[in-house]
């Protein structure tokens, strides 16, 4: 039974991702597996089920990554490898990003979920950037709010990055994580003191 569900959320999602999630139905599902939708509703009785069941799957990996960041070697070659990680992991979930505010107006669990994954993460990087400074990678701050907007920023921008992809019709999603990437972590680079630029420049030296 365990197979034949990660079929089918195997299945759903790669449905979710090249038509959306709101343009594919249980009966869409049912036939791409060869089942019946009466078979499919054993497993997952709605289409709701389907999605929360995959979009828990997907954060348990974030949620792990915000939860242990205070265990980590919080190195800027750790930084540039998490965020594309997650953005690697985003890719396999595209339908969840690129359909984003519907989902979250359909779903109260997930929402609450979301909101609350935001508030983590901007704790995970206020960590981040008081490392940095502490080992005086990272200048401080001019003003009270400046890297509470700097993380903003990067959160707003990891959640939006595959939307704006689509909306400027990059179809090959995958040969643009390199350069999502450097777009993210680049934005680090005015904030980092000669040391952190220094160590910077190791890790994206193809940017110099």
């Amino acid at each position: 039974m365990k197979n034949t569900k990660e079929k089918i959320q195997n299945a759903a999602r790669l449905l979710f991702n090249k038509y959306g999630y709101f343009n594919v139905t249980i009966r869409m599902i049912a036939q791409e597996l060869n089942m019946s939708s009466g078979n499919l509703n054993y497993h997952f009785k709605t289409r709701k089920e389907l999605l929360k069941k995959l979009y828990f799957d997907m954060v348990e990996v974030f949620d792990k990554r915000v939860d242990d960041i205070h265990e980590q070697n919080l190195t800027l070659q750790f930084v540039s490898d998490s965020m594309k990680t997650s953005m690697e992991r985003m890719i396999a979930y595209k339908f969840f990003w690129t359909d984003l505010d519907g989902i979250l107006r359909e779903d109260e669990d997930i929402r609450m979920h979301f909101q609350k994954a935001y508030q983590r993460r901007l704790k995970g990087s206020m960590f981040l950037f008081q490392t940095l400074i502490d080992e005086k990678k990272m200048r401080l701050p001019l003003f009270e709010k400046e890297y509470d907007f700097l993380a903003k920023r990067m959160i707003n921008f990891s959640d939006a990055w595959l939307n704006t992809l689509a909306i400027y019709r990059k179809k090959k999603v995958t040969e643009n994580v390199n350069s999502q990437n450097d777009i993210l972590f680049g934005m680090l680079f005015p904030y980092l003191t000669k040391k952190g630029q220094g160590e910077f420049k190791k890790v994206a030296a193809h940017l110099f």
